[in-house]
C-alpha cells in the first residue's frame, strides 16, 4: 500500500520504537494464538451483548461488535501534539456554535458567507438565540482523525451533534485488557476512565444549585438505532437514567420524566438523538423520537441539552476552509490540526476547481440530504450529472480531497496485515477548557483497496493505546465523600417505560418456563402413549394437548373440530406450535418477545445477567434453525429451560429490591397463576375417568416440579384433594396459587401508592378478594363432582373468579404506571400525511 504506515518508520526499514515492544509480543504469541485471541475477544463481546446494528445486514441488532486485537498505538508525545490541536479546535467550534445562534458576528465580519449556514437543514431556525449563558456550548465533541502521506494528522470530519463511539470504546479496552492482558501491562496505556469522570463533573457542574445530585437522563432514539448498545451501556456506566421521548414530558416550561411514582423534573439531557427529531412541536413535526415542547423548555433555561439542538450544522464539511481564517481573527492563531483539503463551491473559484478535479475528489452535500460521492468510481453519464446538480446548486455542495490514510497492523485470516485506519477521539467540556479521551476508538478498513472506513460497511475496530511515560494509575467514577452522602436517599428513579418492560420481562420468562415445562410433560406422554397403546394414556395425552394449544393460543390446534384427526398424529403440530414465527404466542414467538424486552431495558441488567440474556438467544437460534428434529427436540427444550432457570436466578439475586425488581415478579407471579389456572380448568374440571384423572394428577405434579413435595407432604396417596390442595390452597408452596396471589399482594403493596396509606388500591381490594376466595375453599367441595356430566363447578367457578380478578388486576396495574408510557400523536396531519 502506497502511504504512511504507523508501525514503521518513514524509510520503511525499521519499526517505529513505540511499537518494538508490542510487535515483540506478537511475534512471540504467534499466528495461531492471536486468532484464538481475536475468538475469545469476539465472544466475550458477543456475551456482554456488545451489538451494533448494520441496516443492510440480515442479522441486525444481533450482530456482534467487531473488534481486531491489535491496536493502534500512538506515543505520548504525538499525542500531546494531537491533543493540543483537539482542544484548539473544540474551543473554536463552541466559539462558532454561540455566534451561530446569537450575534452572528462571523456574517456580519464577513468570515463566513450567508448561504453556507442558513441554506442547509443544520441550521434549524427555531433555535436562533437559544443560548445557555456562562456554559460551554458544545459540552461533547468528536473529531474523525486520519493521519496523511506526510505523517501528519489531519481531520476529515466534527461530530457535534450526538458524538457516536464512546461507549464502543470503552467496552473495546475492556475486552482488549482481558484477552491482551500481559501486553496491556508491559506497554504502559493511559486509562479511559478518567474521560468519563470528567464529562460526569461537567455536567454536574453545569447547575451549580444541584451540583451534587443532578437529575441527568440520556435520551435515545429506542432500541432499533444502530449504537442503541452504547446509549444504554453509558447509561449504565454513568449512573443516569436512559429514556426515550415518550417518557419525558414538558408541563410548566419545565421537562420532566414519567416515573413509577410520579413525574420527576429533568435538569440535563445527554441526547443521542438527532437535534431535527428532539421536538416535533417546533422542529420535524412527523417525529415520534422527541419531546414536544422541549425547546421551548430550553429557550426558558428550564433544561440543558447536551449538545443544544442545532449543533449539526458544525458538523457541515462546508464550514472547513473558512475554519484556518475565523482561527486566525478570533483566537490569533493558526489552526494545529488542519482539516482536508476542502472547497466550498458557493464560491465561483472553487466551484471552478471542483469542476475540474472532480475524478480526484469526494463531493459531499454540505449537510445530510444525501451521500458522498467518489469522482473516480464514477461513469462519464454519472459524473455529467453529478456536475449538472452543483451548477443547479453550488452552494448546497463541497470538493474535498481524498486523503490517503495511513496504515497499521490488522489481523487477517491468522495473517498480521496493513490496513488503513480512521481514528475517532472524543473530547468533553471541563474547567474551562477541555479534556480529550487518551485513546479513541480506532476503525479498520475491511479491505485492502477500501476508500471509505466505517462500521456501517463492515469494516473492525481496535482498541487505541496511547503510551504514558510512567505507570498509570487507575482512576475512579466514584464521587467525593461530601457528595455521597446526598445520594444516600434512595433508591434510583425508574421510568415507566422502564417498568412496564421489566413487567413483561417477567411474564414472557414464566410464560415460556410454563410452556417449556409443558412441552417436556406433552412429549412424555407422548413417548409413554407410543410405547403401549393404553386409551388412558391417550386421553391424558388429549388433555395435555388441549392445555397446550391453550397455552400458545394457536388455535383451532388441538380443540377445532378437525382436532381428532390432529390428536392421530401430533408431532408435526406441536411443532409448530414450538416453532412457528408467525404466531407470536409459540414459544420462539414468546422467547423472541422475552428477549426484545430484555433488550429494552439492557441497561439495567448486570453482565452476568446479559451473559444468561445471550445464552437464551444463542439457544433459540439454534431452535430456529432447520437442524432441530423432533427426535432431539426434548434435550433443546431443557437447555433452554436450564438457560431461563439461570436468568430468574440472576434477577432475583442480583437486581436491587426495589420498584424494577417488584413489577418484574408481579409479572412471574401472575403468569405462573394465570398459567396454573389454565391447566387445572384444562385437565381437572370435567372429570375423565378413575385411570386417566390419576396419570393427570401425576403429570400435574412432574410438570409444576411438585411431585417430590407432594411424596413427602401426602407419602403415598396420590388423590383430586391432595393435588387441589397442594397446587390450588397451599400458602408455603412456591407453585401453588395460593402461594403466587399472596406474593402479588405483597409486591403491590410495595409500589408506589396514590391513595393513603390506610387505603387500599383497586388492584390491592381485588387481589385480597382473590386471595380471599382462595383461602375460604374448601378442597372436598373443590374435587366434587356436581353434576352427570362429570363437572366439578365449584373448581370451575373459583377459577374462573380468581382468573378475572387476576386480569383486571394486570389492567389496572397498566391504567396506573404505563399507560402515559404511550405515545404522543398528531392531531393535525403532519406534511407526510397530507394529500398531493
Amino acid at each position: 500500500m502506497v502511504g504512511y504506515d504507523e508501525m514503521w518508520v518513514e524509510d520503511g526499514g525499521n519499526v517505529n520504537p513505540h511499537w518494538r515492544r508490542l510487535m515483540k509480543d506478537l511475534t512471540k504469541l504467534g499466528d495461531n494464538e492471536l486468532e484464538r485471541r481475536r475468538t475469545d475477544a469476539r465472544r466475550l463481546l458477543r456475551e456482554n451483548g456488545v451489538t451494533y446494528h448494520i441496516y443492510s445486514d440480515p442479522k441486525g441488532q444481533k450482530r456482534t461488535w467487531q473488534l481486531d486485537p491489535i491496536p493502534l498505538v500512538i506515543n505520548s508525545q504525538d499525542w500531546g501534539a494531537i491533543s493540543v490541536g483537539l482542544k484548539q479546535r473544540a474551543r473554536l467550534l463552541d466559539m462558532i456554535l454561540r455566534d451561530i445562534y446569537g450575534p452572528r458576528r462571523l456574517i456580519k465580519e464577513g468570515l463566513i458567507p450567508a448561504e453556507l449556514i442558513f441554506a442547509q437543514q443544520g441550521f434549524l431556525r427555531a433555535c436562533d438565540q437559544v443560548q445557555m449563558k456562562d456554559l460551554p456550548h458544545l459540552v461533547l465533541y468528536a473529531a474523525d482523525l486520519a493521519r496523511g502521506p506526510d505523517g501528519r494528522m489531519w481531520v476529515l470530519g466534527d461530530r457535534s451533534q450526538a458524538p457516536s463511539g464512546a461507549g464502543y470504546a470503552l467496552e473495546t479496552r475492556m475486552a482488549m485488557t482481558r484477552v491482551m492482558a500481559e501486553e496491556f501491562r508491559r506497554t504502559q496505556v493511559h486509562r479511559l476512565s478518567i474521560f468519563f469522570r470528567h464529562l460526569r463533573s461537567m455536567l454536574a457542574s453545569m447547575l451549580p444549585h444541584r451540583k451534587d445530585d443532578p437529575r441527568v437522563v440520556i435520551l435515545t432514539p429506542g432500541p432499533h438505532n444502530e449504537t442503541y448498545f452504547e446509549h444504554a451501556y453509558l447509561a449504565s456506566y454513568l449512573g443516569y437514567s436512559l429514556v426515550q421521548g415518550d417518557d419525558l414530558t414538558v408541563r410548566g416550561g419545565k421537562v420532566w420524566m414519567k416515573s413509577l411514582d410520579g413525574l420527576k423534573q429533568v435538569d440535563i439531557i445527554v441526547r443521542r438523538v438527532d437535534d431535527t427529531f428532539c421536538d416535533p412541536l417546533e422542529l420535524r413535526e412527523d417525529s415520534h423520537l422527541g419531546v414536544p415542547g422541549l425547546l421551548q423548555a430550553a429557550r426558558l433555561g428550564n433544561v440543558i441539552i447536551a449538545n443544544p439542538l442545532g449543533s449539526s450544522i458544525l458538523e457541515s464539511p462546508a464550514l472547513m476552509p473558512f475554519l484556518p481564517n475565523i482561527a486566525k481573527h478570533w483566537l490569533g492563531e493558526d489552526i494545529l490540526l488542519p482539516s482536508a483539503a476542502t472547497w466550498w463551491c458557493g464560491q465561483q473559484k472553487e466551484r471552478d476547481y471542483v469542476l475540474a478535479n472532480i475524478k480526484d475528489l469526494v463531493i459531499k452535500p454540505i449537510d445530510r440530504r444525501g451521500p458522498s460521492v467518489f469522482g473516480s468510481q464514477l461513469s462519464e453519464k454519472q459524473l455529467l450529472e453529478l456536475k449538472n446538480r452543483i451548477n443547479a446548486a453550488p452552494y448546497m455542495y463541497v470538493g474535498q480531497q481524498v486523503l490517503s490514510c495511513s496504515t497499521a497492523p490488522s489481523l487477517r485470516n491468522g495473517k498480521i496485515v496493513p490496513r488503513r485506519v480512521l481514528l475517532r477521539t472524543y473530547l468533553t467540556a471541563h474547567q474551562g477548557d477541555y479534556d480529550v479521551m487518551p485513546g479513541g476508538l480506532t476503525r479498520v478498513a475491511q479491505d485492502e483497496d477500501a476508500l471509505f472506513v466505517t462500521n456501517q460497511t463492515g469494516g473492525l475496530s481496535k482498541d487505541t493505546w496511547i503510551l504514558a511515560d510512567k505507570p498509570v494509575h487507575q482512576a475512579s467514577l466514584w464521587p467525593s465523600i461530601r457528595q455521597m452522602e446526598s445520594l444516600m436517599a434512595g433508591e434510583g428513579v425508574l421510568p415507566s417505560r422502564s417498568g412496564e418492560n421489566l413487567f413483561w420481562v417477567g411474564r414472557y420468562t414464566e410464560r415460556s418456563e410454563g410452556l417449556l415445562r409443558l412441552i417436556r410433560t406433552v412429549l412424555s406422554k407422548l413417548a409413554d402413549y407410543d410405547d403401549y397403546r393404553d386409551e388412558s394414556d391417550q386421553v391424558v395425552l388429549n388433555h395435555l394437548l388441549e392445555t397446550l394449544t391453550h397455552f400458545t393460543w394457536v388455535y383451532p390446534g388441538f380443540t377445532g373440530e378437525d382436532a381428532q384427526e390432529k390428536l392421530q398424529r401430533p408431532r408435526l403440530h406441536i411443532m409448530d406450535m414450538v416453532l412457528n414465527r408467525e404466531h407470536r404466542s409459540s414459544l420462539i414467538g414468546t422467547l423472541n418477545s422475552l428477549l426484545q424486552s430484555a433488550y429494552n431495558v439492557r441497561d439495567l441488567w448486570s453482565v452476568d445477567t446479559w451473559r444468561v440474556v445471550d445464552d437464551i438467544d444463542e439457544n433459540l437460534q439454534y431452535l430456529s434453525s432447520n437442524k432441530t428434529r423432533f427426535s432431539i427436540l426434548q434435550t433443546e427444550l431443557d437447555s433452554l429451560l436450564a438457560s431461563l432457570m439461570a436468568f430468574n436466578s440472576q434477577t432475583q439475586e442480583s437486581m436491587p429490591h426495589e420498584h424494577g425488581w417488584y413489577l418484574l415478579n408481579v409479572g412471574r407471579r401472575l403468569e405462573r397463576a394465570l398459567q396454573l389456572i389454565c391447566f387445572i380448568r384444562t385437565c381437572f374440571v370435567q372429570y375423565a375417568g378413575e385411570v386417566p384423572e390419576h396419570l393427570m394428577l401425576e403429570a400435574t405434579l412432574v410438570n409444576h416440579e411438585s411431585l417430590i413435595t407432594h411424596r413427602r407432604r401426602y407419602r403415598s396417596v396420590q388423590h383430586i384433594f391432595t393435588v387441589l390442595d397442594l397446587m390450588l390452597l397451599d400458602t408455603r408452596h412456591p407453585r401453588s396459587l395460593a402461594y403466587q396471589v399472596d406474593k402479588i399482594m405483597s409486591l403491590i403493596g410495595a409500589l408506589p401508592q396514590q391513595s393513603p396509606s390506610h387505603h387500599l388500591s383497586r388492584e390491592q381490594r381485588l387481589i385480597l378478594q382473590a386471595s380471599t376466595e382462595i383461602k375460604l375453599a374448601e378442597v372436598e367441595k373443590l374435587s366434587n363432582i356436581s353434576d352427570e356430566l362429570g363437572t366439578r363447578r365449584a373448581l370451575a367457578k373459583l377459577l374462573d373468579s380468581v382468573e378475572r380478578r387476576l386480569e383486571k388486576v394486570s389492567e389496572l396495574l397498566h391504567q396506573r404506571y404505563f399507560t402515559h408510557t404511550q405515545s404522543a400523536r398528531q392531531l393535525a396531519p403532519t406534511k407526510l400525511e397530507l394529500p398531493a
